[in-house]
């Protein structure tokens, strides 16, 4: 009998402890994006969100907000809002965090990585390298979880009015930027004129004529039909733009050890996923890696070549050749210079150097 009362008490203890940790469990968390889910950004939200659930065996439920929801369209307030509690999960692109943490520049440098031989493997040797170490330990010291790195896409130009080949051919154009300054700064050296817009009210501005054009990656701009109102198209590669798969660092810690190593796990291979979505038909060195990848798990995007199909919706596609590209070069160095301080020389030297091993 008092063997049997032991381990009664022993089992009530046991499944007190279990209950407190599950209790500590939300019934969903809630995650951030930008635009829509019919986007690589949104579709590597998704799959984030399913492999967790699936992992876990529904123990950690996650459900998307796309269209800016939870920051009420002020998608540069989003890492304040994660910081704070507010949002539990992001994938956010490293631009909207940016006003928070200055170090996230690094990748909107103007022809930074696009002025390499190999923009992606630029892009990769940063993400991967130490100055992506770098960028990680950043958004821990300002109070985020990172867990892994996405991808957005390169930015190209779209516009209404003209065909753009020279710096000339952007002089008046009233374009719609991020609210981050580095994005003023860039396109005030081109002679543009630059408005600050939340993505939310972009489409409205464009359709009632109040801007002439914007710029994002091509798989950010086609699913909402921007080729209706703009109908060039500016391949420059100007700027990479990665996703952060960053939790909130009370979420994070109320995981089990267990859980946090899949949720880890969850959001490199979303990030993967990601990746391959914002380059398949648009890196031009890829040789259908990207697809085959996608492929293989039974993820095929039906679109493999993105310039037939924005020409096939009416865009003229203009591609500029490294020549013309770097006439852009030469007029925002300036940029480059007055940022380095703001962003870090030792983390754009890093990035430097981890360019400089794949080139």
């Amino acid at each position: 009998m008092k063997k049997f009362l032991v381990f009664a008490l022993m089992m009530v203890l046991v499944c007190t402890g279990a209950s407190s940790a599950l209790a500590t469990y939300r019934a969903e968390y809630r995650l951030d994006i930008v635009p829509s889910l019919t986007t690589a950004w949104g579709m590597g939200a998704e799959y984030f969100t399913d492999l967790v659930r699936e992992r876990t065996d529904g123990r950690i439920n996650i459900r998307v907000f796309p269209n800016s929801q939870l920051t009420t369209g002020r998608q540069t307030n989003a890492f304040m809002l994660l910081r704070n509690g507010v949002i539990d999960f992001a994938v956010q692109s490293t631009i909207n965090y940016s006003p928070q943490i200055p170090e996230l520049n690094l990748f909107a440098l103007p022809f930074f990585m696009s002025g390499q031989p190999d923009r992606y493997k630029a892009l990769d040797a940063i993400t991967n390298g130490r100055a992506g170490q770098m960028i990680a330990q950043a958004i821990e010291n300002r109070g985020g979880k990172f867990l892994a790195f996405g991808e957005n896409g390169f930015r190209e130009l779209t516009n209404s009015r003209r065909e753009i080949r020279a710096p000339e051919d952007l002089h008046g154009l009233r374009m719609r930027v991020v609210g981050s300054p580095i994005f003023l700064d860039i396109f005030r050296a081109l002679g543009a004129n630059p408005l600050t817009m939340v993505w939310a009210d972009t489409m409205a501005a464009l359709q009632q004529g109040t801007i002439d054009g914007q710029e994002n990656p091509i798989n950010t701009f086609y699913p909402v039909r921007v080729y209706d109102f703009n109908r060039y198209v500016t391949k420059w590669h100007y700027m990479g733009d990665p996703t952060l798969f960053v939790v909130n660092p009370r979420v994070w810690a109320s995981f089990t050890p267990e859980d946090q190593e899949i949720v880890q796990q969850a959001a490199k291979d979303a990030g993967a996923y990601q990746i391959a979505l914002a380059r398949v038909g648009i890196d031009e060195n890829d040789g259908s890696r990207h697809l085959e990848f996608l492929k293989s798990i039974d993820r095929a995007p039906e679109i493999t070549d993105w310039d037939a199909e924005l020409e096939r919706v009416g865009m003229t596609v203009t591609t500029l050749t490294p020549e013309e590209i770097q006439k852009f070069v030469e007029l925002t160095k300036s940029v480059i210079d007055e940022w380095r301080d703001r962003i870090g020389a030792a983390l754009i030297e890093a990035a430097e150097s981890d360019m400089a091993a794949v080139r």
